[in-house]
């Protein structure tokens, strides 16, 4: 699939060593198509990370998708330049008008503190409002798929006696939803979290569908509204050495940490990580895109009510 991004992202030059194909606004301009508007919400302070990974779980189907990344307005990135942002992000107050076939909004930092203490909490309600009515489809992600799922439901997220870290077994259910399509009936999946909505809270929501799970880490992967909202507890979108990089970090810091379950070959840290969920992790972004947004979401953006 080619993504259309601006012609001097960083990250397009990653993408394009590892044969991503990425097109650039010019070329767009002269194809005779409508491609899909997809928005990234940025919640991660490493946002160029993010971007490459999310661009990556993005580039496997043949269809043409503009990506345009948003960060909040409320809260001042220490980690990103100021630059970058400025060149490549926009805010909700200039997009608010605008209408979306998809939106990705990725997890955060800011899992131990209550949802009302994160200092952009009330622009984030704001923004889970508006794609009710400006987004055919939306994915929370991790810290995202809590605050989702607190929002729209009222379900509340609990702390964990240890940090979920690691990749965990997660059984299928509901297989002939299009969303779990091609996917094995067990498969791994990354989880790097403090907290959770706890399992049982979720399938007693009527709203919500329930699609993936694991006995160890609880929920992967819930629907709701056919498919206007899904909510992923896990990180797919993680690369090879993310984990890696996380659990070094805490050792530096001398942070409680344990080592990430399933993850380096004999459990030992100074071997090379196992990447063993991409493919799943690809599966699950093409699916959306196909039966998600793909083949619901309407011709005219504008001219159709969601």
């Amino acid at each position: 699939m080619p993504i259309r991004i601006q012609d001097d992202l960083p990250v397009r030059e990653i993408l394009e060593k590892e044969n991503i194909f990425v097109m650039d606004e010019n070329r767009s301009l002269h194809q005779d198509i409508r491609p899909l508007e997809i928005m990234i919400l940025n919640l991660m302070p490493l946002k160029e990370e993010t971007e490459l990974q999310l661009l990556r779980s993005l580039s496997n189907t043949p269809l043409q998708v503009n990506v345009t990344f948003m960060t909040v307005e409320s809260h001042e990135s220490k980690n990103t330049s100021l630059s970058h942002l400025n060149k490549f992000y926009q805010v909700f107050s200039e997009i608010k008008e605008k209408r979306f076939d998809g939106m990705i909004i990725t997890g955060a930092p800011v899992e131990q503190m209550e949802f009302e203490e994160v200092d952009y909490w009330n622009e984030l309600m704001e923004i889970m409002e508006w794609t009710k009515s400006h987004v055919h489809s939306t994915i929370y992600l991790c810290w995202a798929a809590q605050a989702g799922l607190y929002y729209h439901y009222g379900l509340q997220k609990k702390p964990l006696g240890k940090k979920m870290f690691g990749l965990f077994w997660h059984k299928v259910l509901n297989r002939k939803i299009p969303l779990v399509r091609g996917f094995d009936d067990l498969f791994l999946a990354p989880h790097s979290r403090h907290t959770e909505v706890a399992i049982e809270d979720i399938h007693a929501c009527s709203e919500l569908t329930v699609l993936a799970e694991s006995e160890e880490a609880g929920l992967f992967l819930a629907m709701a509204d056919e498919g206007r909202k899904i909510f992923v507890m896990g990180h797919p979108e993680y690369d090879r050495v993310t984990l890696d990089g996380e659990y070094k970090r805490d050792l530096s810091k001398n942070l409680p940490i344990e080592i990430p379950v399933n993850y380096y070959q004999d459990n030992d840290p100074d071997n090379k990580p196992y990447l063993m969920w991409r493919a799943h992790a690809n599966n699950l972004y093409t699916n959306w895109l196909n039966y998600y947004v793909y083949q619901s979401t309407p011709y005219d953006l504008y001219g159709t009510p969601f």
